[in-house]
């Protein structure tokens, strides 16, 4: 019998349960995360994958998945590239240092 595929995105939660989602840092939180990650990615020069759907299907994850993005095997923030704005390597350093905090207090609570 065949079966149809099913998008496994309808099964994973976005949000943690409260009271950990705010405590993570709630929806700006994701929405730094997800910019951040679509900055890295997506260089001026261009990339085959657009900023916007790389944003999409980073901001799809959880906060403490998203927080990995930007972290080594050790939980130490990855460097970042080079073709990054003044702006954008503003944006992607504090995100770093969110997802530090954000991967820290998850491991703790067991999330």
């Amino acid at each position: 019998m065949a079966y149809g595929r099913v998008n496994a995105a309808k099964f994973i939660a976005r949000l943690l349960p409260e009271p950990h989602e705010t405590d993570l840092g709630g929806e700006p939180a994701h929405e730094l995360l997800a910019t951040a990650h679509a900055d890295i990615c997506c260089p001026p020069s261009g990339h085959r994958i657009g900023w916007a759907d790389v944003y999409a299907s980073a901001n799809l994850l959880p906060l403490p998945l998203k927080a990995d993005l930007f972290l080594d095997f050790r939980g130490e923030p990855r460097r970042l590239p080079d073709h990054l704005t003044v702006e954008q390597r503003a944006r992607a350093e504090e995100a770093s240092r969110k997802a530090v905090r954000i991967r820290s207090e998850a491991h703790q609570r067991g999330l």
